[in-house]
């Protein structure tokens, strides 16, 4: 990217709870990352949250005395035109989608969680078509902006913007760098003197090496079952014996797969106890907006950080500033697969290191894939391109099956009942279905 002096960044999803987060990182950026226009977008079941967490991006930019422009909007053409880079933190159906996408599986002993699974499929069937509508835009109205990605699921989600546009589009998570905070706490030191390598998908990856200053980390940290887990994905033991063969140190989303049973089991007891998590989130999320109208909060409060999505803004801040510097830093970032995997498709969105230049990312060869891994790495990315090619076409033959080639759903008859009711739940979002 050629460097301006004057940037203009798009937030899709502006009213989100995570806003003061990016907020704080541009802020902090300033220097490296010099924005003269922040919009924040967001639709109209959305304002109220938009106004409030608007107007604490507000002061937050007054403290710190930058001459940076807030802009809040319910026109997404007029934030997207002449923007440098879109962000995109949606969520289509709102937390209410979210509850039944957790609530339904469970109802037929199938893990429901809103990433993975029956659940993840339904939010992916929401969320394509509203991308690639606001792809359609950024063509037309900003057609050399990037367009970061970290609306979940964040690598079907960028695959289908690949594949099917012709945006600049680059897809991240928060658990590598949540993974690196947690690296850098436990051996008392600083990202620089970290190495990790990532192989494998968006919420299905293995970290292959872990290196502290050149020393190999990874056998300790198997051995001694360490664990770095999102708050969104309950702790459970893993079994030392597994653990020791798996050949890398699993993403924590992995034990839907490893360890259906007791994930399952948790999942039950807690909707007893305390509803979904997405019902969790939005009592989180109902305080956390209870903060954000005080007018005299300026900054982000540390509450958010009880939200499962900790630190993906950071992590887009660092790919913006990378990005914008031609840094050529080394992140770990959801992009084409190209020859990197050579079990997958070229097309494929994978999760690997890439060092990031003002072209973009160049993603790494992988020095180790575990046998052990690809085969499941090649079942969920097979559900993963039928699901992308039914959230495009609304053909429910194709629905089905994604729907039964994903590992946790455990019968073709469980696949259909699923598919029925949970279309049927989301009809007001997925018209394609219903023609």
């Amino acid at each position: 990217m050629a460097n301006k002096q004057s940037l203009k960044i798009a937030v899709i999803g502006g009213g989100s709870s995570y806003t003061p987060e990016i907020v704080e990182g541009f802020i902090k950026n300033y220097e490296k990352l010099p924005i003269r226009e922040l919009w924040l977008v967001d639709i109209e079941e959305g304002r109220h949250k938009l106004e409030i967490v608007g107007e604490l991006a507000k002061r937050m930019v007054a403290k710190s005395g930058l001459p940076m422009e807030v802009h809040l909007t319910l026109d997404r053409r007029q934030a997207i035109e002449g923007a440098d880079f879109v962000s995109t933190q949606m969520r289509v159906g709102l937390l209410e989608a979210r509850k039944w996408d957790e609530h339904i599986p469970n109802k037929y002993g199938v893990i429901g969680q809103e990433t993975t699974g029956p659940g993840g499929m339904m939010k992916a069937l929401r969320t394509i078509p509203v991308l690639l509508d606001i792809c359609k835009d950024i063509e037309e109205l900003a057609p050399n902006a990037w367009l970061l990605n970290f609306t979940n699921p964040a690598g079907m989600v960028t695959e289908a913007i690949s594949r099917h546009s012709k945006v600049k589009s680059i897809g991240l998570c928060n658990a590598p760098i949540g993974l690196h905070k947690w690296l850098s706490k436990k051996y008392d030191t600083t990202p620089d003197h970290l190495y990790t390598e990532f192989v494998g998908l968006n919420h299905l990856h293995w970290v292959t090496r872990i290196e502290v200053d050149g020393e190999d980390k990874l056998t300790e940290l198997l051995d001694k079952r360490e664990e770095y887990s999102g708050k969104n994905v309950p702790a459970t033991e893993w079994d030392l014996d597994f653990l020791r063969g798996l050949g890398g140190f699993p993403s924590y989303y992995l034990k839907y797969f490893y360890l259906t049973d007791v994930m399952l089991e948790e999942q039950l007891e807690s909707l007893k106890a305390k509803g979904t998590r997405a019902e969790v989130v939005k009592r989180v999320e109902d305080e956390l907006f209870e903060l954000y109208k005080d007018p005299n909060l300026e900054e982000k409060p540390k509450q958010l950080e009880q939200r499962g999505g900790a630190y993906y803004s950071e992590a887009a801040v660092n790919l913006m500033v990378s990005l914008y510097n031609d840094k050529r830093d080394i992140q770990t970032l959801n992009v084409t697969n190209g020859k990197t995997l050579d079990f997958l498709p070229e097309d494929a969105s994978i999760e690997v290191n890439c060092v990031v230049t003002g072209k973009g990312p160049i993603p790494l060869p992988v020095t180790k894939v575990p046998e052990q891994t690809k085969g499941l790495i090649h079942a969920v990315k097979s559900y993963e391109r039928l699901t992308i090619q039914a959230a495009i076409t609304g053909d429910r033959e194709i629905a089905l099956q994604a729907m039964a080639a994903h590992p946790l759903v455990p019968s073709v008859n469980v696949a259909k009942v699923l598919l029925d009711e949970m279309l049927e739940k989301n009809k007001p979002y997925l018209p394609r279905f219903f023609r």
